[in-house]
């Protein structure tokens, strides 16, 4: 593995990456009335609705196929609008196209005998000239609440069963698009959202960070970059993109990681600091080696969700451009819900959190029977080298002699 610094000089404490400067901003696109007409490449007409959100970037409306009929609240499709001389769309739009069409979607959920792929379909995009500006635009399929709303909602505590449920849902995703050679790279509630008709299906959105980690089968390779460092969300991403390193695979695993313990445990050790990258980055690594204590932290004097310790474990055993063994993790999420006497039954009960409280086995408690038969489900939605999961080791080790293996030394081969 190539060494960050040359040969015989002092290895140092880490230190992470300085904050970036924020990007410039983006222009937001204008509102457009309820009736505007939009063409999209494939010539065919949709019509728009009620705006019913904005972004940093875009705005979102309501629509439908053109017709004589107004778009109604009850619109099944969603049409994402921006600027066309911005970025974001552009880059969604990307993923999209080569990973997204129903089709696709639909092949990929019947040959894995899935009831749904929580992966938004793409049904068309194009070019809108209004008032002598060009505007880009994406037609998606329309979604309900995120989870962020009903996390905060639920007192920032998720039940056992709907962790384990969420984050096997969300391995079937990330299958998905990891097998089409993208990496998601900013997995979170708010980018988790419920289908409007069915409450029970969740879909991953907002793919503005995807990243082609494997463009025509060749893997990038792990390479550090200060430029790059902490993208994504703060609390979050990975501790190779902490490093500057582009989005993979076991970064998108690490990342549901975090987020499956935030959503049982409420809280983040890190989260009090979000302000200072390099601390939130050295907590991370420093977890990561040390999977034990990050539990230990979350759970303080509570029975210990060993699914998701042994899960942190496995993530932390890929190599950077490993392929992971999206079954083990299926496995390892199964066997938590069998502990709780539960079964991965797809309903999503966010009602019954005890306050983070992990059920202890002498408990016993039994579940409440579903109320009513599952609904008929049916809607489908660059990387580092790893270098054996050692991420740098403790941020407070600076004797001139510690070893210099570590999460940002080449993790792309085992040592």
């Amino acid at each position: 593995m190539p060494p960050r610094k040359k040969a015989g000089a002092a290895p140092a404490a880490r230190k992470a990456p300085a904050a970036r400067k924020a990007p410039a901003k983006h222009k937001l696109a204008e509102e457009f009335p309820p009736g505007e007409v939009l063409t999209d490449s494939a010539k065919k007409q949709w019509k728009l609705g009620s705006p019913i959100g904005q972004g940093g970037f875009g705005r979102l409306y309501l629509a439908d196929e053109n017709s004589s009929k107004t778009v109604g609240p009850d619109a099944s499709y969603v049409i994402k609008v921006e600027p066309s001389d911005n970025g974001p769309l552009f880059s969604e739009l990307k993923f999209y196209m080569r990973a997204a069409k129903p089709d696709m979607i639909q092949k990929w959920t019947s040959s894995h005998k899935l009831k749904y792929l929580g992966v938004p379909r793409y049904w068309g995009s194009g070019l809108h000239e209004k008032s002598g500006r060009s505007y880009r635009f994406m037609v998606m399929d329309r979604f309900g609440k995120d989870l962020q709303k009903i996390f905060e909602e639920c007192s920032k505590r998720f039940p056992h069963k709907t962790v384990l449920q969420l984050g096997l849902r969300l391995i079937d995703i990330l299958e998905y698009i990891h097998e089409h050679e993208y990496v998601h790279a900013d997995i979170k509630a708010a980018n988790l959202l419920l289908h409007h008709k069915h409450p029970d299906q969740v879909f991953l959105v907002d793919y503005g960070l995807t990243y082609r980690y494997c463009p025509d089968g060749v893997h990038k390779e792990y390479k550090e970059d200060p430029r790059k460092a902490h993208n994504g969300t703060i609390e979050f991403t990975s501790a190779d993109a902490h490093l500057g390193v582009s989005p993979s695979r076991r970064g998108d695993l690490e990342i549901l990681g975090y987020c499956m313990i935030q959503w049982l445990c409420g809280k983040l050790p890190w989260e009090d600091k979000l302000t200072d990258p390099g601390y939130v980055a050295d907590s991370k690594i420093r977890y990561c080696d040390e999977i034990s204590a990050l539990m230990e932290t979350c759970f303080p004097g509570k029975k210990k969700p060993d699914e998701l310790a042994k899960y942190m474990e496995a993530v932390k055993a890929l190599a950077y451009d490993a392929e992971p063994q999206y079954q083990k993790l299926r496995d390892i999420l199964l066997q938590g819900l069998k502990a709780l006497g539960a079964k991965d039954d797809g309903k999503l009960d966010f009602s019954s959190a005890t306050n983070g409280e992990v059920p202890v086995k002498a408990q016993k408690r039994k579940l409440p029977k579903a109320a009513s038969e599952d609904e008929e489900e049916s809607e489908e939605t660059e990387v580092k080298k790893k270098v054996p999961r050692g991420r740098p080791r403790k941020a407070a080790d600076t004797s001139p002699k510690a070893p210099t293996k570590g999460r940002g030394r080449g993790r792309g081969k085992k040592l």
